[in-house]
């Protein structure tokens, strides 16, 4: 029975993908020229030399360690000013300017101005950081500011302790907003972080493969390496989505 649900739900995702790479197969198959577009055939070849190339798991690694540190730069941060503003109307007002200029910065421009003021492996762990960071801020902010007034006057007559408030009132009532916002910041800043180190060139790195693929006209290898940058980016994604669900339970 499980099974059978297991397959029904997967089923429009495996369809969808099907229809993506028969897509892809029918294109390739008019172009008719593997240098502008290569077949699924020739790039999963090419994903398959590339994986089991020397530098590929530290290529990987890598990238990954750059996202993830900017990432938790991000959340550390944006954890601790959300709650503050969230919790106070002038540091509330003080800070949303800063927010909405970061917000609406170019990507590009964030990442070129990056690159003259820090070296090059820094580069994608600022853009990552900066680009997650006011997702990050304005969720948790949000999630303090639908707490319930009453609940917390309640809280205080009755003389109940502050780190209970925060344990029982507080934390549930951020952690959807807070999930929220580490879901939505990791798909926009995992996509920075590449894009930042196709700029900056770092030694080892998926950006910088995918640009000296590029510069060769390896096509293939340029799929290879975007198809591979997909499927980590799905692999954080269910994983954020399993811990949501474990806190959301948590919370309840």
């Amino acid at each position: 029975m499980k099974i059978s649900i297991i397959i029904k739900n997967k089923f429009p995702t495996i369809l969808s993908i099907f229809i993506l790479i028969f897509t892809w197969k029918i294109i390739s198959g008019i172009i008719a020229s593997e240098m502008i577009l290569p077949s699924p055939e020739v790039t999963y070849k090419s994903m398959l030399i590339l994986i089991k190339s020397e530098d590929f798991f530290k290529t990987v690694f890598m990238t990954i360690e750059r996202g993830m540190i900017g990432f938790f730069l991000s959340c550390t941060l944006g954890l601790g000013i959300g709650l503050l503003t969230g919790s106070n109307l002038f540091l509330e007002k003080l800070i949303e300017p800063i927010l909405v200029v970061i917000k609406s910065t170019p990507v590009m421009s964030i990442i070129i101005l990056a690159l003259i003021w820090f070296r090059t492996d820094y580069v994608p762990i600022f853009v990552s950081f900066l680009v997650s960071f006011p997702i990050i801020c304005v969720n948790v902010s949000e999630g303090i500011k639908s707490i319930d007034i009453k609940l917390l006057e309640m809280a205080k007559i009755y003389g109940v302790k502050k780190y209970r408030m925060v344990l029982e009132i507080y934390l549930p009532a951020i952690t959807s907003y807070f999930m929220a916002g580490v879901s939505t910041a990791m798909g926009i800043g995992w996509k920075a972080v590449i894009a930042a180190e196709v700029l900056s060139q770092p030694t080892l790195a998926i950006g910088t493969s995918l640009y000296n693929s590029k510069v060769y006209i390896e096509t293939e290898n340029v799929l290879a390496w975007t198809v591979i940058a997909v499927i980590l980016s799905f692999i954080f994604e269910r994983g954020i989505r399993m811990l949501e669900k474990k806190m959301i339970r948590w919370r309840g």
